[in-house]
């Protein structure tokens, strides 16, 4: 009687969230300007032709080849199209967008990216088509990302290339995300000791990765022959003390993520402890966090959507994992909510580019993509789209 009481509290707390928002809709719509997009590119063999970014007030977007670290996010996002809408159309756009990535799978590792390129890719691939050339080639590439892992440290390098330049092993925030890679291969092929690497990532990370109120550094760097801790850095965010607003939201997903396959109560724990730090902060007009949440400049500066989205689709899949039904309903509220914000004029590209999103903010200190439309924004608030249209269809 006590779980059937719990369950019907936690139906009509997640009910009473849900109001008018279509996520079929802004699914369409998502539809519309990647079709814009798709007429929009070069043909293959004629130059870099990946969407990447469309700088503010400009119309074209910035254009990369597959070794850019956001490559997948592109075919990525085609395939969630397919899946949201069933047009064939996005299945053959991903399919040929993905066949530009697959020497990913057979170079060796850059940095840490492989995750994002191809799991992103072929592996919404795979989850819809079963196709098993899809399948070799994301357990070719987890093989490849081990090869980055420092057993002494207990994390996978991010940047190769920065080692000379900081002198020591190097482990960002956004690596969390790409253990889900690793995970999967070794759920799903031979190797099992990936899981272990995955698992030791986390655990590692989880433990030098963030201060005590659960705040993340973005870089970490360890002594590359002992494996200690030597400091926590940032890149990308206002100073080192700082939240930089994706890489709480980086951290938000991944732990979440982990929980998944794991299923450890440490990770559970901890992704609602990171995630309870960002909620407590966000700003209350919209729930679109500033680039950084402790930049002097708030709120004289820019947002970055891109932290919504990706935090909105963490938020979906987290809510199904945590006990307490008002944490649930107040997490899918939350998630609703940015939801909402991202899906408003002030948000969505609609007639100003042929993005999906406005106003994500990438690498602020070096005024990268500033204010700009950014596919991870877009793939990630798809990706949020999805979880809730199928969130919506289980009550």
């Amino acid at each position: 009687m006590k779980k059937i009481l719990t369950t019907c509290l936690f139906i009509c707390l997640v009910w009473s969230v849900h109001a008018q928002f279509n996520p079929q809709k802004e699914i369409d719509y998502c539809a519309k300007q990647a079709l814009k997009t798709i007429n929009s590119l070069p043909p293959d063999g004629q130059g870099s032709n990946i969407p990447r970014s469309i700088d503010k007030d400009k119309t074209a977007w910035r254009l990369v080849d597959y070794k850019d670290w956001c490559s997948g996010f592109w075919s990525g996002a085609l395939w969630y199209l397919y899946e949201g809408t069933k047009n064939p159309v996005f299945k053959v756009q991903a399919e040929r967008f993905d066949k530009q990535l697959k020497p990913l799978s057979q170079e060796k590792a850059y940095d840490h990216d492989l995750g994002f390129q191809i799991f992103c890719s072929y592996g919404n691939g795979y989850r819809l088509t079963n196709n098993p050339s899809y399948k070799n080639v994301i357990l070719a590439t987890a093989d490849t990302l081990a090869t980055l892992y420092n057993p002494k440290v207990g994390t996978i390098l991010s940047w190769p290339r920065e080692v000379k330049k900081f002198g020591a092993h190097n482990t960002i925030i956004d690596n969390v995300i790409n253990l889900e890679l690793l995970f999967w291969a070794a759920k799903n092929g031979k190797n099992k000791n990936l899981y272990k690497i995955a698992e030791q990532h986390a655990l590692t990370t989880m433990k030098n990765h963030f201060r005590d109120d659960y705040t993340s550094y973005h870089v970490v760097l360890y002594d590359t022959l002992t494996g200690q801790k030597i400091k926590g850095i940032t890149h990308q965010g206002y100073a080192d003390n700082t939240m930089w607003a994706r890489g709480q939201s980086w951290a938000i997903y991944g732990f979440t993520m982990c929980y998944r396959f794991t299923k450890n109560p440490q990770f559970l724990d901890f992704a609602q402890k990171v995630t309870d730090v960002y909620l407590k902060n966000l700003p209350d007009d919209s729930l679109i966090p500033y680039w950084d949440f402790n930049t002097p400049e708030i709120p004289n500066t820019t947002r970055d959507a891109s932290a919504a989205a990706v935090t909105a689709s963490a938020l979906f899949e987290l809510s199904n994992y945590v006990k307490n039904p008002k944490t649930k309903a107040r997490y899918i509220s939350k998630a609703k909510k940015m939801l909402e914000s991202l899906s408003s004029s002030v948000y969505q590209s609609r007639e100003i580019n042929d993005a999906f999103l406005l106003h994500s903010t990438g690498n602020r200190p070096i005024n990268g993509e500033v204010d700009a439309s950014i596919i991870y924004g877009d793939y990630y608030y798809i990706e949020a789209l999805l979880k809730y249209k199928k969130l919506l269809k289980m009550k």
